[in-house]
């Protein structure tokens, strides 16, 4: 997506360890207009699908899934990293490691949020190693619900989870695919269309 793209070279920073900070306009500061039209994108390319919920991780993902759950006019669902006292234990749960933040968290959602037989998209911010959209098809696989598939805003193709998923058969969208970061030189991949 060209919007996209243009926002990550206008105002993306690589810094040093692998990171893209995009935070003035994806994940911090939003930029409801471009996000807007993320979501509008994401839903032309799923219009074939029945979609009953998004589900994502807090935080970062949160925006760019409302702002697309508008246009399929469904909830959005987001897995917490940590259990709060106003959450039953009755919950799906499982382990994703955070590259940027160096932890893994055992994410969770409440079982009466999510239901067998629902068609479920997944959404984040980032694609990476695919830890975050792993963690978040096994809470789907442990509810019974469908993986209608996964959208991730930027996708840094050179490691490997966006492939890996593809290889399971997992239908994956990615706005932004960055082959390289090489010298602080973002390099995109061709879109596919």
């Amino acid at each position: 997506m060209e919007l996209l793209k243009s926002a990550v070279l206008k105002k993306g920073k690589v810094l040093s360890g692998d990171v893209l900070k995009v935070d003035g306009f994806l994940n911090h500061r939003i930029d409801v207009e471009l996000l807007a039209e993320m979501g509008k994108f994401v839903h032309e390319k799923f219009s074939d699908c029945k979609v009953d919920k998004i589900l994502t991780v807090e935080a970062s993902g949160i925006a760019f899934a409302c702002l697309t759950a508008q246009f399929f006019c469904c909830p959005v669902l987001f897995a917490k990293k940590s259990k709060s006292t106003n959450i039953s234990d009755d919950v799906y749960t499982a382990p994703v490691v955070s590259y940027t933040h160096g932890t893994t968290n055992n994410i969770l959602v409440s079982k009466e949020y999510l239901s067998k037989g629902e068609n479920v998209l997944v959404m984040d911010d980032f694609l990476a190693r695919g830890e975050a959209a792993n963690g978040l098809l096994s809470l789907i696989e442990q509810a019974g619900a469908n993986v209608v598939g996964v959208v991730a805003a930027i996708e840094k193709g050179y490691q490997g989870g966006g492939d890996a998923l593809r290889a399971r058969g997992v239908k994956v969208l990615s706005l932004a695919v960055i082959d390289s970061m090489e010298n602080g030189n973002i390099v995109f991949r061709p879109d596919e269309d």
